[in-house]
């Protein structure tokens, strides 16, 4: 089978683009072939060796050949760029449409694909839905948070959910709020949690001093660790006020690692420094092997999400053998239960502190690691997901 997928988002930075990634891999994997039609800011991208890549080029921080003049837009935030869709002026909406419709129309008429894997119910599924191939949506919750938000777009996505094939929903919260929004589309969706690259994220423990030769910051007796956009949703703001609790009953024990970029770094910084945090770092962006070597590394990760559609962070560090403390919502609840971590509510610092410090202090840590490990390796590894996508394609 030919596939072709289609993302509003670089392969990586985000969880759809990790999605992606990892789809097309073990797609190609099991015999099949990809091409990827996607925006990029950059002339140097990651890409995946045997499979097609139809780049739609925006400016960012260089000069690029035939770029359009603005940045590719978000549904919140990324990496590489702050400009959401609200942002794009009439023009730029224009531009848009008719940069991804000619990337989109190539990939058609150049690959011949048998089915458009398209991600979120949105502009480019829109697209998709002209060019006369099947086509499957994986809603991923960003876009059902923009449908509700932003009025101007919705009917581009009604008129994709409704020509879908299928909609693939990831947990069971982001399957009723497709549902919810779309009713009509109901008996076309079909649930299919996400997986891992097992290749990518597995246990590896690093000393002190390797950390610190990593990220240049001094280890404390415990490591919480967070990775993740730097956005209002994904709750740090509470992560910091739980570590001034934490970090106030053990002064400095625990060191608090944040590593990602986005539209809230700076007040996110300046919240860190009024509170006073000593043992709270901010890492920037790490790359797959150093974000391995931190989930391996840490006591405890922490999910602390106002809405999580799914969590794919709570997986990859589940695989890399950390305990989870997450946001009793989203999709979290289905991923996370006592033998791996913790459920706390949204925007309880309190809670969050204590069930921090429950898990940097139990004496079972060693086999909690193994559990965690193993839960993951068990139950969420793309590679036991394969057979119900293609599945899904055939149906």
């Amino acid at each position: 089978m030919k596939v072709l997928m289609i993302n509003h988002f670089p392969l990586t930075g985000s969880g759809s683009g990790t999605y992606t990634r990892n789809i097309a891999v073990h797609l190609m994997k099991k015999g099949h072939e990809v091409s990827i039609v996607m925006p990029e800011n950059a002339t140097k991208f990651a890409t995946i060796p045997g499979a097609g890549i139809y780049p739609v080029f925006f400016t960012y921080d260089e000069e690029l050949v035939n770029a359009l003049p603005f940045n590719f837009p978000c549904f919140t935030t990324h990496p590489r760029s702050t400009m959401t869709f609200f942002d794009l002026s009439d023009s730029q909406f224009k531009a848009y449409l008719c940069a991804f419709e000619t990337a989109i129309n190539k990939a058609v008429a150049e690959f011949k694909p048998d089915m458009i894997h398209v991600q979120h119910i949105w502009l480019l599924s829109w697209l998709a839905a002209t060019t006369g191939v099947p086509y499957v949506i994986t809603a991923h919750g960003t876009d059902l948070m923009g449908y509700k938000q932003w009025v101007r777009f919705r009917k581009y996505a009604d008129e994709a959910a409704r020509g879908a094939k299928r909609i693939i929903t990831i947990s069971n919260d982001n399957d009723e709020l497709v549902r919810e929004i779309f009713p009509d589309c109901s008996a076309k969706t079909v649930f299919m949690k996400n997986g891992y690259d097992p290749e990518r994220f597995f246990p590896e423990p690093k000393t002190k001093e390797q950390i610190r030769e990593l990220i240049d910051v001094k280890l404390s007796d415990k490591l919480v660790f967070f990775a993740g956009k730097l956005a209002y949703f994904k709750g740090v703001d509470t992560l910091l006020d739980a570590a001034k609790l934490y970090e106030g009953e053990h002064p400095g024990k625990i060191l608090t690692i944040i590593a990602g970029d986005g539209e809230l770094s700076a007040a996110l910084k300046d919240q860190a420094k009024k509170h006073a945090l000593h043992r709270v770092h901010f890492v920037g962006h790490v790359d797959v092997s150093q974000l391995r070597s931190l989930y391996s590394t840490a006591d405890v990760t922490v999910v602390p999400s106002r809405r999580e559609p799914f969590g794919l962070v709570a997986i990859e560090a589940l695989a890399c053998g950390s305990p989870v403390i997450a946001t009793n919502q989203g999709g979290l609840p289905d991923i996370i239960n006592d033998e791996v971590g913790a459920l706390v509510e949204v925007d309880d610092a309190f809670g969050l502190s204590d069930a921090i410090l429950n898990e940097l202090y139990r004496p079972d840590k060693a086999q909690r690691r193994l559990s965690a490990a193993k839960y993951a390796l068990d139950n969420y590894t793309q590679e036991s997901l394969m057979d119900t996508l293609i599945e899904i394609f055939n149906s």
